[in-house]
């Protein structure tokens, strides 16, 4: 399994429209719907501010892989355009 948290660092007042707009698109439902994907899902920070986390867990480096090359997954990098300023993964591979 590989675990990705991606830190979305938003434009100022930007994080719930951001939030809003992956939603309306569909862009976590597709995301989940993949092969591989074992976990997709958005959190926000309990003091505020303008981030917002995104956890993934995928079965494996194939299934990341076709992952990136999906028409949501470039949706999203379009949309981080108007609404992200930085984005910040860190990627895990569990041992054993």
């Amino acid at each position: 399994m590989i675990v990705l948290n991606v830190t979305y660092k938003c434009k100022p007042d930007m994080r719930e429209a951001f939030l809003e707009a992956i939603l309306q698109e569909g862009i976590d439902v597709a995301c989940r719907a993949e092969d591989g994907c074992q976990k997709y899902d958005y959190y926000l920070p309990f003091d505020g501010g303008d981030e917002l986390l995104l956890v993934e867990h995928w079965r494996d480096a194939d299934a990341l892989s076709a992952h990136a090359k999906q028409p949501h997954y470039q949706r999203l990098g379009e949309l981080k355009g108007a609404y992200v300023n930085e984005t910040v993964v860190e990627k895990y591979a569990p041992l054993g």
